[in-house]
């Protein structure tokens, strides 16, 4: 680590805070997937205010404001807290949300009024325990660099040898518990990593703001992966470079790093919800207005065929439809060659009458499905397509269902 921080091309004090932010962002990112899979980001929260009351503790009880000492104040105060929130929800008739509330707001009430306390004696050793609160990664030193990264390094191993089990936990318990699996050995595993990543975030973004670290590269990685190491990686490095993009513009910009950090992490989150492939929000929308399309399109080819032969014009298609959609939509077809204009309005091409037919057949086929898709045997509980019920149902049971619905066969081609 020493090593690292001497090659990086910066002063000597913005390599420490920008390694120190990128191990906690590594770290953050990988224990937040997990939380974020068990649905329990909120016990992250806990157990940062929670740590609150440790570190207090752990100077009273020391005299000095020694940083291995306090953070181990803050990791037992912390697994005190877990420990408490999963007793009162095993034990009581406490829903988990309101378990985590009690447990929150009674800890971080009883760390204010601990410092409240140590300030009020005028102990010159306990300036900067209100670090713990807001953070002030500006006062890291190469030896709390190290050690995070040494808790970081350890939290890696884990996972890697942990990683099948963890895997049939997070997204099926009730079969790993039918394989013997221990399932709450494993959930304290996960919540004493997640109790690591809090007690290494303290000094860095405080006890208020570490829930935004330990969510912010999760629910990025979220976005663009399904699959659990893929996630684990991509959270990290996500969780690395918010952190030391963060603390290099904190630098810059002369403010705090921690809120600037989790600012940037917010917006890449944004991102992400906004330009991921397959999920994000632009994505959907895209897919919507390519579908209001192809149904637009091929309400007009079935418009014209139910014509006949005798050219339609563009008003008599406008029927539940906007005008201007109809001739736009016509100026498309007419493109493609489905449809061509004629004096007296419009008709297919050869074309467009298959394609037309096509749009028929598929859609007396979903006609079928609804009536007789129960005396249609598919073997599992998969959810046809409309667009597609041959692929998403297999070429049996479209035969079947051709059989009982009285449908003829597509034909090739249709409206794109």
């Amino acid at each position: 680590m020493d090593a690292l921080i001497d090659a990086l091309p910066l002063p000597y004090t913005d390599a420490v805070v920008a390694t120190g932010a990128a191990v906690l962002g590594l770290l953050a990112g990988l224990v937040g997937v997990l939380a974020v899979l068990r649905r329990r980001t909120l016990v992250g929260d806990a157990l940062s205010h929670a740590a609150l009351p440790g570190v207090a503790v752990a100077f009273l009880l020391a005299g000095v404001k020694d940083t291995v000492s306090l953070l181990v104040g803050a990791a037992v105060a912390g697994t005190l807290a877990a420990v408490l929130v999963l007793a009162l929800e095993r034990s009581s008739r406490v829903r988990p949300d309101t378990a985590i509330g009690v447990v929150l707001s009674g800890s971080f009430s009883l760390g204010i009024v601990l410092l409240t306390h140590i300030a009020a004696t005028g102990d010159a050793g306990q300036a900067g325990l209100q670090d713990y609160l807001f953070g002030q990664a500006a006062g890291l030193v190469q030896a709390d660099v190290t050690l995070f990264a040494a808790l970081a390094a350890g939290t890696v191993v884990v996972l890697a040898l942990l990683h099948r089990p963890l895997t049939v936990v997070l997204f099926d318990a009730a079969f790993a518990r039918s394989t013997g699996l221990p399932i709450r050995l494993l959930e304290l595993v996960s919540t004493v990593l997640l109790v690591v990543a809090v007690v290494v975030g303290l000094r860095t973004v405080g006890a208020i703001l570490m829930v935004a670290m330990i969510v912010v590269p999760a629910v990025a990685a979220r976005q663009v992966t399904g699959r659990l190491a893929t996630m684990l990686v991509v959270a990290g490095v996500v969780g690395a470079a918010v952190g030391t993009a963060g603390s290099l513009l904190s630098t810059a910009t002369r403010t705090p790093t921690g809120p600037v950090v989790v600012l940037l992490g917010a917006g890449v989150v944004l991102l992400a919800l906004s330009l991921a492939p397959g999920r994000g929000v632009l994505w959907h929308a895209r897919r919507l207005r390519r579908d209001r399309r192809r149904r637009q399109r091929e309400g007009v080819l079935v418009d014209v065929a139910a014509a006949g032969p005798a050219p339609v014009a563009a008003s008599a298609l406008g029927a539940g439809r906007p005008s201007r959609a109809v001739r736009r939509t016509l100026r498309r077809l007419r493109r493609d060659g489905l449809v061509r204009a004629t004096g007296a309005g419009w008709s297919l091409t050869a074309a467009g009458q298959g394609a037309a037919t096509a749009v028929l057949a598929r859609r007396e086929l979903w006609w079928a499905w609804l009536e007789h898709g129960a005396e249609v045997a598919v073997g599992d509980a998969r959810e046809p397509d409309p667009d597609d019920l041959a692929g998403s149902l297999g070429a049996e049971a479209v035969e079947r269902l051709r059989a009982l619905g009285g449908t003829a066969p597509a034909v090739a081609g249709g409206a794109r």
